[in-house]
């Protein structure tokens, strides 16, 4: 047998044949490994981290410090908490700082099951809230909440549970003398004993919002000035922790459809879609941060969308949420996560290497089985009784304290202090 009959033979050798398939088979799941490998380094240097869970974003998505003593509170499940536990730890609604539309059981509701929940995040647990060791972190500082109405809610909902701490709380007063209640604006509560302020700034989409250019067309009455940031930042500046919020405030409903159009370079740009109006804002946001906050001494955080839960119907449609007295259990009635909150998520991730101590307060996941926990139907005295219910907000003592256990959770992990 010549040298290319022996190679015929063994080429149609069926031992042969089944060699070369497995030879193949090895080298194409070789080359998958190293693509999978190469995938993984690469995503990560780049500083992608798709978490998401059920939908939602985790809070490790913006690539924060992930240390065995960081916890993501931002997934977990709601547990009943024991009546004592509730009574010790909580407010009530005879706080002096609330707004009479968020006093649910004062304003006629019977059921008190929605303040007995504590949240539990997956695989560590949220640190307790500290309102002494809180204040005295803060001293001499400045706490200021800038955004729309959830943020109130927010800054209401803090100012309650810090002055827990406070024997005489009849001491903390609004520093230029305004009543608090209903006002809108700006609000500045000190807590003397301490010489803490904490603020609330109302600016619903935070960049600028005025009349429009001039000639512009008869239906457009004002513009959001996408690249101008408000004017009222100039306060903020030198403030120790600013928690951000906006996202309300970006749709039709509270733009296109009253006449409110976008503005960019001082020009009218009716083109611009809301959502790419609000990618356009952040990015204002950003480089106001970046250019005038100390990366040093200013705890940065911006608070994800807070849901709402109309349901049948939209808030100005017979949209209602009072059918609920306890936390979402069903999955497939969990909204999955706004957009808002991915185009947060991306600044932030933007902007780590410049100011590390930005950070997503990402609330949205937790918020979102609690469509038991708003006014609803249970608004202020005075309100007609044929008034949409209020399924955006939030009953206090309610569902924004766990947002500010977060708040105080996540500063705790900086080792936030002013002095």
């Amino acid at each position: 047998m010549d040298h290319h009959q022996e190679s015929n033979s063994l080429s149609s050798s069926p031992f042969l044949s089944t060699f070369k398939i497995k030879k193949h088979v090895f080298v194409g799941i070789s080359l998958l490994i190293s693509f999978l490998i190469f995938s993984v380094i690469v995503v990560d240097l780049v500083g992608i981290k798709p978490h998401l869970c059920f939908g939602f974003l985790s809070s490790s998505s913006t690539k924060e410090r992930r240390d065995d003593d960081v916890c993501d509170y931002s997934h977990g499940k709601w547990v009943r908490s024991r009546q004592r536990d509730v009574d010790e730890t909580s407010y009530g609604e005879e706080c002096r700082f609330l707004d009479p539309g968020f006093r649910c059981l004062n304003n006629g509701r019977k059921d008190s099951g929605f303040r007995q929940w504590r949240w539990q995040p997956h695989g560590c647990d949220l640190p307790r809230f500290n309102a002494s060791d809180f204040l005295e972190r803060s001293r001499n500082g400045r706490i200021v909440f800038v955004g729309d109405s959830i943020g109130r809610n927010q800054w209401e909902s803090l100012l309650c549970m810090l002055s827990q701490a406070v024997s005489n709380k009849s001491e903390i007063y609004e520093v230029n003398g305004n009543p608090i209640s209903k006002h809108k604006g700006f609000l500045s509560m000190r807590f003397p004993e301490h010489n803490v302020t904490v603020e609330y700034h109302r600016t619903p989409f935070l960049v600028v919002v005025a009349r429009p250019p001039e000639n512009s067309p008869e239906d457009v009455k004002m513009t959001v000035r996408v690249d101008e940031f408000n004017w009222q930042s100039k306060r903020w500046v030198g403030s120790d922790v600013l928690v951000f919020n906006t996202g309300h405030w970006w749709n039709e409903d509270k733009t296109f459809n009253i006449g409110c159009y976008f503005q960019e370079g001082g020009k009218l740009n009716k083109t611009l879609g809301v959502m790419e109006g609000f990618g356009k804002s952040l990015k204002t946001w950003k480089s106001w941060v970046l250019e005038k906050l100390d990366s040093e001494s200013s705890y940065v955080f911006f608070r994800s969308f807070s849901p709402v839960h109309y349901r049948n119907g939209t808030w100005n449609l017979g949209g209602l949420c009072d059918a609920d007295t306890e936390p979402e259990t069903d999955m497939k009635k969990v909204e999955p996560d706004p957009i808002q909150n991915n185009y947060v998520s991306e600044v932030i991730q933007e902007m780590r290497y410049e100011h590390s101590k930005v950070k997503f307060l990402n609330i949205t996941y937790l918020t979102e089985f609690r469509s038991d926990a708003h006014p609803s139907r249970y608004r202020e005295p005075g309100t007609p009784e044929d008034a949409p219910q209020d399924c955006s907000h939030w009953c206090l003592p309610g569902v924004p304290d766990t947002w500010n256990e977060i708040l105080y959770a996540q500063l705790l992990a900086m080792n936030y202090t002013t002095k």
